[in-house]
């Protein structure tokens, strides 16, 4: 079948909207129609060539949700006409990390950039070539071809753009307050970073119950929507909210940072770092260019202050059980949706809409699809 695919050429380069080819699903595969996309900044690091590629072309987007078409061979957990959620880091739940609860650390997350599914084949095509997907998934197409285990089943009542979401911003954001900072109750935290990330943060480190969250970014735009949906403070950069924390705690600093600034560069580490108390997190949550490969921390502090420094991939979830949680909260009220999609867009318009992420006038842009 044929499919319309925003399609990544080069490193660097920007999304070309083309029609492909598209494989009917294979053993343990699925074909959905996606009716929404997210924008999330892990793409753009595509095109930027912060993040290589193994694979191009490749379709972009792995923030997704859709309406199943078809199943191949062996499939039971989705049926056609079911509405899904994307996941994309897919859960094999025999590894050593599903099994032990770690389903974002799923040994199936070796594949992500490899273009591939999980045969080690393509299921995409143009002129007789090969295109890669994203994440196993490529949610910037009219159809794609997933593994059933990046699928995770949904209510059919809840609106799939904002479902999409759940795809991976709102976990990512909201885990990494939660699991990533383990903000308690009383906490002072600090958010680096207000996209679609960083919101998500302060959303998590409110329900995680911090007494004070402050937000840091530049835009007067995210700062104003951070304190719509949760912080207590939103300041312009990180040395007003480290000074903030500090007047807060008797200069001790933040209980936690967190830092989901688009691009993650070493520098933003080591403030965050130096803003945090004895005994204090941070959790890294941005991508930067794999090149950058020092952070800015003195190894004397980092022992005598008993601070730490945590990765946090996927909001350290399980996604086919997080995600469900997650939305069950959105329908009691608990967790806000809607408010994060600042606009709509078409496939077509996609290098418009990253182009507003980059000045600052989204917190969530959103492809939908007729």
């Amino acid at each position: 079948m044929k499919t319309r695919a925003a399609v990544l050429f080069s490193q660097p380069g920007k999304w070309e909207v083309t029609e492909l080819d598209l494989d009917e699903p294979k053993a343990n595969e699925v074909l959905v129609k996606i009716k929404a996309a997210g924008l999330c900044h892990s793409d753009d690091h595509l095109c930027t060539g912060d993040m290589p590629a193994m694979k191009l072309p490749l379709t972009g987007g792995h923030e997704g949700a859709g309406i199943v078409e078809a199943v191949g061979p062996n499939v039971t957990n989705v049926a056609p006409g079911d509405h899904v959620v994307l996941q994309f880091i897919p859960g094999c739940g025999r590894c050593r990390w599903c099994a032990s609860g770690q389903q974002n650390l799923c040994d199936s997350g070796a594949m992500l950039l490899a273009g591939c599914q999980l045969d080690g084949t393509f299921r995409m095509h143009k002129d007789g070539e090969d295109i890669g997907q994203m994440a196993l998934v490529s949610t910037f197409s009219e159809y794609t071809v997933v593994p059933s285990i990046s699928c995770v089943k949904i209510p059919d009542d809840i609106p799939l753009p904002e479902a999409c979401l759940v795809g991976c911003g709102v976990p990512t954001g909201w885990g990494s307050a939660v699991n990533g900072a383990e903000v308690a109750p009383g906490d002072v935290t600090i958010v680096m970073g207000v996209g679609g990330i960083g919101i998500n943060s302060v959303q998590g480190a409110k329900h995680a119950g911090a007494t004070r969250i402050i937000a840091v970014d530049p835009t007067p735009f995210k700062r104003e929507m951070a304190l719509q949906l949760g912080a207590t403070d939103a300041v312009e950069n990180i040395q007003q909210a480290a000074e903030l924390a500090q007047e807060l705690t008797n200069g001790q600093g933040a209980d936690n940072v967190i830092v989901t600034i688009g691009v993650t560069r070493s520098e933003h580490i080591g403030q965050a770092f130096n803003a945090v108390r004895k005994g204090g997190t941070v959790a890294v949550v941005g991508l930067g260019p794999i090149s950058d490969q020092s952070i800015p921390v003195s190894p004397f502090i980092l022992t005598l202050f008993q601070k730490r420094i945590q990765g946090v991939l996927y909001g350290a979830m399980s996604p086919s059980k997080d995600m469900l949680r997650l939305l069950s909260m959105y329908q009691a009220g608990q967790l806000k949706l809607k408010e994060l999609v600042t606009r709509t867009y078409t496939l077509d318009q996609i290098n418009e809409g990253y182009a507003d992420m980059h000045a600052g006038r989204n917190i969530r842009g959103v492809i939908t699809f007729d």
